[in-house]
């Protein structure tokens, strides 16, 4: 699939997004080794999700889905999956396969992972290493997918000092430390997403977290319980930089989970001199919740604090696309992370704007975006459901329409995107590839 856009006056409006993906991706996993019934509402029917809701199902997890957004989970306890009959597959998903890691090592049986070709090159080892010092067999491509994984193996709570900030990796530890021996206390460098605690919390599990640590004793029992999914910060990103970058607009985003873990991207806009305000604030559970404000602004490049990054690492596609529309140039550091994504973010965000007129300076573990007046062109979003969609973005303010390739990833997180911008008057469309003579 490839998505066109044509320079578009954003009209001023109300709208919604989908459930957010990590929240979705817990509650489906912790739902099913919980003990009795958990209802989830707002769920994210994307790609990505239905993976893990099929991955679950194929072990035995009985799933209802009462619509796109609702389901109803009976849960097997702890230990109570079953061997399923074949490879598990993560599609796209590194969250899945990392998260599935630590719950699956402390089953009784012997399970496979694996995932498309994106997946397949994405970096396993900084969540093997871990789950092997608790006492887990994982067998990999030196590190790599697919991952097979022995279970039956007594698992023992380590002491681990994450070193890279993950919550990907800090979520796998703590499956896993549920079946464990002992407690699992884990150091972060830097905050990451906190979902994983929360909702462990809200079904009955105990454990103590500081600010950078978290200390978890074992062998705990989940409860099933209620969980209402918010709006995906990651999705609502892409509407909120459609309408700074417009003219004499203001879009309510309705919904937004603003847990502080998330909202690095928020700080940086605001940084940059955006307009973006909170109202109805409120919990979704332990989450938190509001309508996000938004309205046209004046950006100015920055240089972005490395300390935020770990708040914001999936959205610097975005950010990007923010900083080649801002007044100067504005500095990106410490966020190497990026070129582990789906894609290599820092050289597809770098090639892209390079191709719509933008200067660009690369390093190693950064870049700095020059801000610029954005032409007309086609880019190759490497099938990055973010790339894709950050670009999508861009071709509002061009001077000259932007075709964005390889772009059908984007219902991986956001299915709907190109409806959502159509109802802001977005001149978009996707269109399914020509066959080949």
């Amino acid at each position: 699939m490839y998505i066109t856009v044509e320079p578009s006056a954003l009209a001023s409006g109300k709208v919604t997004v989908p459930g957010d993906k990590s929240i979705s991706h817990r509650a489906l996993m912790l739902g099913a080794i919980a003990e009795g019934q958990t209802r989830i509402s707002g769920f994210l029917n994307g790609e990505d999700c239905l993976a893990t809701l099929v991955s679950l199902r194929d072990m035995g997890v009985v799933i209802e889905q009462l619509s796109d957004t609702d389901l109803v989970i009976e849960g097997c306890g702890n230990a109570g999956l079953q061997p399923p009959s074949g490879p598990l597959n993560m599609g796209n998903s590194g969250t899945a396969m990392r998260l599935f890691a630590g719950l699956l090592v402390g089953q009784s049986f012997t399970s496979k992972l694996v995932g498309d070709a994106s997946l397949s090159q994405r970096p396993m080892a900084r969540v093997i290493d871990p789950l092997k010092e608790m006492g887990a067999k994982i067998y990999s491509a030196d590190g790599w997918p697919p991952l097979e994984i022995h279970g039956g193996e007594a698992l023992t709570g380590i002491i681990y000092r994450l070193p890279v900030a993950s919550a990907q990796v800090k979520s796998a530890l703590l499956l896993a430390g549920l079946n464990a021996e002992g407690e699992t206390s884990i150091i972060e460098p830097a905050i990451t997403r906190d979902h994983t605690e929360r909702m462990m919390r809200s079904m009955g599990a105990t454990m103590s977290v500081g600010e950078t640590q978290i200390i978890m004793p074992g062998k705990q029992v989940l409860r099933g319980t209620e969980i209402e999914v918010p709006a995906d910060l990651s999705s609502a990103a892409f509407i909120i930089l459609a309408a700074l970058v417009a003219r004499d607009c203001e879009v309510v985003i309705t919904n937004v989970g603003v847990n502080a873990t998330r909202t690095g991207a928020l700080d940086i806009l605001r940084g940059m001199g955006a307009d973006i305000g909170l109202d109805n604030v409120r919990s979704y559970g332990e989450e938190p919740v509001a309508d996000l404000i938004v309205r046209s602004s004046n950006l100015t490049g920055i240089d972005v604090d490395p300390d935020m990054v770990s708040r914001a690492i999936d959205e610097f596609p975005m950010l990007f696309v923010a900083a080649a529309c801002a007044r100067g140039k504005t500095t990106f550091s410490r966020i190497a992370e990026l070129r582990l994504k789906e894609s290599d973010r820092i050289a597809v965000m770098a090639e892209g704007l390079r191709r719509l007129g933008a200067t660009v300076d690369e390093t190693n573990d950064g870049a700095v975006v020059h801000g610029a007046t954005l032409t007309g062109g086609r880019i190759n979003s490497h099938g990055d459901h973010r790339v894709a969609m950050a670009f999508a973005v861009a071709g509002t303010v061009a001077n000259g329409p932007v075709r964005i390739e390889d772009a059908g990833a984007v219902s991986t997180s956001f299915p709907g995107f190109v409806d959502c911008l159509r109802d802001l008057e977005f001149s978009i469309a996707a269109h399914q590839e020509e066959p080949a003579a």
